[in-house]
């Protein structure tokens, strides 16, 4: 199977794919998704967001929590990995949104990630969820899944070269729920340490399972 077709029966099977949310992560606002996604990197949503009630109780705008003490912000996310760093990209970055962007999330990824701790792939999903703007947001997830079922080629090795094969292979009116659904599948089915290939919905195309499906 080529690329072409590879691609062709994955947008297939999107076409009827059950809808998948834009996130996991609990917010109310542009500025508590922002948040919750710096403190989401390389920690879990379910651990994110049993600790962001009490943040955004205590610091419920960017203007708040400018002025917040580090070991106030550090006693909300203590179990947060990195937490110690993440408190200081935390009050850094909103002091920068309310001195630099009149406390509005910016609408680009190149402003966006002149953020403390926002990445190219948290810029690039807060721009898809909070603009619809069709751009792919690569984790550690959409890499796995892209690089196993051959969506990506064998010369995609980084997340921004992942991100430039699907971006230019799915079609643009797919591009939102693709992402979507191949981090949900890369958490749930496609595992890192072992993939579900008996729960997959992609083993007719997937590279990984054509390769293995006498092991598996």
């Amino acid at each position: 199977m080529n690329t072409r077709e590879r691609y062709q029966a994955f947008v297939k099977y999107l076409q009827t794919a059950p809808a998948a949310s834009k996130t996991e992560l609990i917010y109310a606002t542009p500025f508590q998704l922002l948040v919750a996604m710096v403190l989401g990197a390389q920690c879990t949503d379910k651990r994110v967001n049993s600790c962001t009630p009490l943040l955004f109780a205590r610091f419920p705008t960017a203007g708040h929590l400018a002025k917040a003490s580090f070991n106030r912000v550090l006693a909300c996310i203590k179990p947060i990995s990195y937490s110690k760093k993440k408190t200081r990209f935390l009050i850094e970055m909103a002091h920068q949104l309310a001195t630099s962007f009149q406390h509005k999330i910016p609408s680009s990824v190149a402003a966006l990630q002149t953020l403390p701790g926002v990445g190219r792939k948290t810029a690039n999903a807060l721009v898809a969820i909070l603009y619809n703007q069709p751009i792919i947001a690569v984790d550690t997830h959409v890499f796995r899944v892209a690089k196993r079922t051959g969506l990506a080629s064998c010369l995609a090795k980084t997340p921004l070269m992942v991100e430039k094969e699907l971006m230019a292979h799915l079609p643009i009116q797919y591009i939102p729920i693709a992402n979507r659904w191949i981090v949900l599948h890369g958490r749930y089915i496609c595992k890192a340490r072992k993939p579900q290939c008996e729960q997959c919905s992609l083993t007719t195309f997937c590279a990984y399972y054509q390769d293995n499906q006498h092991e598996i």
